[in-house]
């Protein structure tokens, strides 16, 4: 009891450290990195944390995609749904498929034992094949039955998976692509011998917002710089949200100066928003972006791809540019 005491205290001192909130998913990950129970939880979180990473629900969030949600207890059930159905099917069919042997040896034998000289001869025959054909139409009935279910179980598992997939994929609050999603297609396009390039796009004056006119209008500023950023590179690269007040996106075969374009589109979309207080009417702030750009290094993942970018976006704003190239 005492050991568990002193785990939960940790836990809380490691949340109001970081000024993490006390979320299901951030005392679950904390408590694993407390308790030293996964050790690839443990090195992940020690990293960022030497490299002075920004610590937030963010990061905690990428953590537990990576190493605890192994198991999901609805595709589990998903997966063991369409197993039944595919395992039924798979009967019927062999069922049917002996019914068809046998009602065809039937049929031969019948015609070699019909004889006109006996009626009685003839009629057993026919009877049996009446017999066998009534039990083959009801096997294929059956079949049409277990063959509608697979269909509309297909239709019903294909949503669920969809809506599965986005909710792991993609950040609710703003739609763009979550931290640990970045991390995997990094890897991949990596794989892929790809040039990959990030553009960090920090919101300077989120917590000026949110301090002077409320989280309702914090969540507003991030959603409508969350659409400029959609609207100029989803078709072309990977948005995502990266920490509390900033954005990633990724782009793949692509140089610095090609991206730092894309970078001033979406900084000209962002800057054309206006808002004014529905209270007052009057007009707020112009919402501040930084713009930071680096080029991915084949020793690099994505946590320090994204941590270069950030860097440039600080960097850009300590020197008044409106975007800055890591490295340049």
């Amino acid at each position: 009891m005492a050991i568990a005491q002193e785990k939960m205290t940790k836990v809380c001192v490691f949340l109001e450290r970081y000024a993490l909130p006390p979320t299901p998913l951030n005392f679950q990950v904390i408590y694993t990195y407390i308790s030293q129970s996964n050790i690839n939880l443990k090195n992940a979180l020690e990293r960022a944390i030497a490299t002075e990473e920004n610590i937030d629900s963010v990061l905690i969030e990428q953590l537990y995609f990576q190493f605890l949600n192994e198991g999901h207890t609805t595709q589990v059930s998903m997966i063991q749904n369409v197993d039944g159905i595919i395992g039924s099917l798979s009967r019927n069919a062999q069922a049917t498929e002996k019914q068809i042997i046998r009602f065809a040896d039937q049929v031969n034998e019948c015609v070699h034992t019909l004889d006109e000289n006996s009626i009685e001869q003839s009629r057993k025959a026919l009877k049996i094949l009446n017999t066998q054909t009534v039990e083959l139409l009801e096997q294929h009935k059956q079949f049409k039955k277990e063959l509608s279910k697979a269909k509309k179980l297909h239709e019903k598992t294909q949503k669920q998976l969809t809506q599965l997939r986005k909710q792991h994929i993609v950040d609710s609050q703003t739609g763009l692509y979550k931290r640990h999603y970045l991390t995997q297609q990094t890897q991949v396009w990596t794989n892929q011998e790809k040039s990959i390039c990030a553009i960090a796009v920090q919101i300077d004056n989120l917590d000026h917002f949110v301090d002077n006119y409320g989280d309702i209008l914090g969540e507003v500023i991030l959603n409508k710089v969350a659409k400029q950023v959609q609207k100029y590179v989803f078709q072309s690269g990977l948005p995502g949200r990266t920490a509390k007040d900033q954005f990633t996106i990724l782009l793949a075969d692509i140089d610095p100066e090609t991206a730092t374009l894309i970078a001033e589109k979406v900084r000209n979309g962002v800057e054309k928003l206006r808002f004014v207080s529905s209270k007052s009417g009057t007009k707020l702030p112009a919402i501040n972006l930084s713009l930071g750009i680096a080029q991915h290094q084949q020793q690099d993942d994505f946590n320090q791809l994204a941590k270069k970018a950030s860097n440039a976006a600080f960097k850009a704003r300590s020197l008044g540019q409106s975007c800055f190239i890591a490295g340049h």
